[in-house]
């Protein structure tokens, strides 16, 4: 049996080891794990020259050591890693990637809960909604929550909450659930208001199989994220950043919060009132995030310890995917093209990946020792389904210095066949960047095994 001295050695050596492209041998098809479809890689290769979606083109890399403080001193206990390197990490996040939220509860927040519906969808389902206004002023920023909790489960539920692109209306066509008024958005003519018709009811409920979910016993809460700030690069004036903005001689400082800083604060707004709400198990929910929302999830899992399981879909770059791999999407296009997500201090990486202090296997072993799971489509590669499974695999150290089993595998696993076997789960599945409902049957298998564990009724 190893003695801990040399054991944290080893883990110490695994988690900095420079990892050049032609070490991924497990790559192999004779070895069962996942391969980019050849045909595939040459069809976008020829599509965007500019963008690498070769393992050949991989560049030699060294992550960060999560378990390294910055002075260099190693971290050996899960003391050391809960009150000096954790918080050393998250402030690296904070000022690197995603800027500085407001940390305190707004002061004058206030709930309402304007609907209440306790035989919802025939009988299956009690149905909230819920206004969360964030100054607690008429005219203020505000959210709605949109609830469906099972009738057959005692309650309190345990609950998966995610932010949607398109209104709380779009995710299940039940007429009673109220029109999202979208954010001003840019038009042909500047800049223009979308609203809601009913046209659009239901439009994306391929995506929240509402049903199934409230029948394996769980319960759904969803959110517009246009509610809490508007997805365009409007200068930071409209949203919750004209409200909460810190501005130094009427500048915003280099670190101060993007998008999806806002969009993670908004998550922990809406469990702030989960936590009023006798119904929801608020011991027991789970955050939840496809796209560019699934970066969000993981930063407000990161932020936020209430939330007891984070999941990622599809996130990709600044998200669960390894900035430092290069792939698919990069640091630079991302800031190119959404210069609103992040804070601006994310820019001066452009193209420097190997000097950024972080890389994003060290936000997911921010979550620890709490579940949290990762999942990546066949076919977008844009969000580099591999880089996504060896942030896993990186984050695991911390797991295990915390007496937890973190991913429990070493190779990449083949398409369709999740890998559940610790708390860091993981899945590349057929098809393209979506979410379906083969991701919620597996989000939910996991739920039932870590849930269950925390005494789940």
């Amino acid at each position: 049996m190893l003695n801990s001295k040399l054991l944290i050695t080893l883990l110490t050596v695994f988690s900095t080891i420079s990892f050049p492209a032609e070490v991924f041998d497990f790559n192999n098809a004779a070895n069962g794990g996942w391969k980019a479809s050849p045909e595939l890689t040459e069809a976008l290769m020829k599509r965007r020259s500019e963008t690498n979606y070769s393992e050949q083109r991989v560049p030699k890399y060294t992550l960060p050591n999560p378990l390294v403080l910055s002075d260099g001193t190693r971290v050996t206990n899960a003391g050391t890693w809960r009150t000096k390197r954790r918080p050393e990490i998250l402030e690296l996040f904070r000022k690197f990637l995603y800027g500085r939220a407001p940390i305190a509860r707004p002061k004058n927040m206030t709930f309402k809960v304007f609907d209440l519906e306790r035989k919802a969808l025939a009988g299956l389902a009690t149905r909230k909604q819920v206004t969360v206004n964030f100054t607690g002023k008429k005219n203020g920023p505000k959210m709605d929550i949109l609830i469906y909790l099972p009738n057959a489960v005692k309650t309190p539920v345990p609950t998966f909450v995610i932010l949607n692109f398109g209104g709380n209306h779009t995710i299940h066509p039940d007429p009673a659930i109220k029109l999202s008024e979208s954010w001003m958005r840019p038009g042909s003519r500047g800049v223009v208001k979308n609203r809601a018709n009913e046209e659009s009811r239901g439009r994306s409920r391929a995506r929240f199989p509402v049903e199934k979910i409230l029948k394996r016993g769980y319960g759904l809460a969803t959110i517009y994220y246009g509610d809490i700030d508007p997805d365009f690069h409007d200068g930071f004036k409209n949203g919750v950043h004209q409200v909460f903005d810190k501005l130094i001689d009427g500048e915003r400082s280099a670190d101060a919060w993007g998008a999806i800083g806002a969009w993670a604060w908004g998550l922990s707004r809406a469990m702030d009132y989960f936590e009023t709400d006798d119904d929801i198990d608020n011991k027991r929910v789970a955050v939840l995030g496809h796209s560019r929302l699934g970066k969000t999830a993981l930063w407000a899992g990161a932020r936020d310890e209430r939330f007891a399981f984070v999941i990622s879909n599809n996130s990709g770059c600044g998200g669960a995917a390894l900035s430092r791999r290069r792939f698919g999407e990069t640091v630079e296009r991302i800031n190119k093209s959404f210069p609103h997500w992040f804070c601006e201090n994310f820019k001066k990486y452009n193209g420097k990946e190997d000097d950024l202090p972080v890389d994003q296997h060290m936000l997911i072993a921010l979550i620890a020792p709490r579940p949290v799971y990762v999942t990546s489509a066949d076919k977008d590669l844009w969000a580099d389904p591999r880089g996504e499974f060896l942030a896993c695999k990186h984050a695991s150290p911390v797991y295990r210095l915390l007496g937890i089993k973190g991913l429990g595998v070493r190779q990449m696993p083949g398409l369709d066949q999740p890998v559940q076997k610790g708390a860091i789960g993981y899945h590349v599945r057929s098809g393209s960047h979506n979410l379906t409902e083969y991701n919620w049957q597996r989000f939910m298998d996991f739920a039932d095994m870590h849930f269950a564990a925390m005494g789940r009724n």
